[in-house]
């Protein structure tokens, strides 16, 4: 049973679908699912139940996927103590937004568990790059939100929250349980600097062009927010200071938290990182 097979069926596991385990793995679909046959082939039993609509896990799946996972966090771990011993093992993670999410939290938590080992190094980033870095080489992995450019880039979804529209409390707006986009079409939104990743840009935008202040912080949004009346789009679920509020936006699409690194970066201090923040965002 070889390594390589069993991350195949973990990701079939936690897609619950086949072409998108084949996207994740940045493979074909036809080689994914004739290395599950022959894993099948080999364990003696059905791991999945297919339909058109995706795969379920039958139980000897289940059974599978807890001791793959297992197995494979065991080999990771293997590998990070082999690179530790060879050098000092560092990585340096980018954080983009709030870095009290408990999803943070938790992931770090488990990290020193898994890898007492590893210097983390964080590197806090502004509003400007959602890749907190990783393009010019300043992070090794980002925890950020998408959307955004993904040219050469894997990223690795962990977490969807709704978004809400950000107003001073005493707005009339704010006196109501949602609301939509176009009841903001009036409104003054905040920018980001010129060259900022247009996809990025649009999304935060409610995926229409705007004017307003310009901003590269969370609390320079907030601010324009108390200061100016300006409006803008953030996750529900954050504290917020008692001068504003925030409203649901029933047509707006969730954000999703993500973990992202570069693309054939075989780093298995990474890989780890991943695997153990899939697990924690989760919860």
């Amino acid at each position: 049973m070889e390594l390589r097979t069993l991350r195949y069926f973990v990701a079939v596991a936690e897609e619950l679908h086949f072409g998108r385990a084949a996207t994740r793995l940045h493979m074909s679909q036809p080689p994914l699912s004739r290395a599950i046959r022959r894993l099948e082939s080999e364990v003696g039993a059905s791991l999945f139940v297919r339909s058109p609509l995706g795969v379920t896990l039958t139980p000897v799946g289940a059974v599978l996927l807890d001791e793959a996972r297992a197995l494979l966090g065991h080999a990771d771990r293997v590998r990070v103590r082999v690179r530790a011993a060879a050098s000092a093992a560092v990585l340096t993670v980018g954080l983009l937004g709030d870095g009290t999410d408990p999803g943070v939290s938790r992931l770090a938590a488990a990290y020193r568990r898994s890898h007492p080992g590893v210097d983390i190094h964080v590197r806090d980033t502004d509003l400007t790059d959602p890749t907190c870095g990783l393009r010019a080489g300043l992070v090794d992995v980002a925890l950020t939100r998408a959307p955004f450019d993904e040219t050469a880039l894997t990223v690795r979804g962990l977490r969807t929250d709704p978004v809400g529209v950000v107003l001073r409390a005493d707005d009339p707006l704010a006196r109501h349980d949602r609301l939509r986009l176009a009841e903001l079409s009036d409104r003054r939104w905040f920018q980001f600097p010129e060259g900022t990743d247009p996809l990025w840009q649009s999304y935060w935008n409610g995926g229409g062009p705007r004017e307003g202040p310009v901003v590269r912080a969370v609390q320079e949004c907030l601010q324009a927010v108390l200061w100016n009346g300006t409006v803008g789009l953030a996750p529900l679920g954050h504290d917020l200071p008692a001068e504003l509020a925030v409203v649901p936006l029933t047509d707006m699409a969730p954000s999703r938290v993500v973990a992202v690194w570069n693309e054939g970066d075989t780093n298995p201090l990474i890989r780890s990182f991943v695997e153990i923040a899939t697990a924690a965002y989760r919860r």
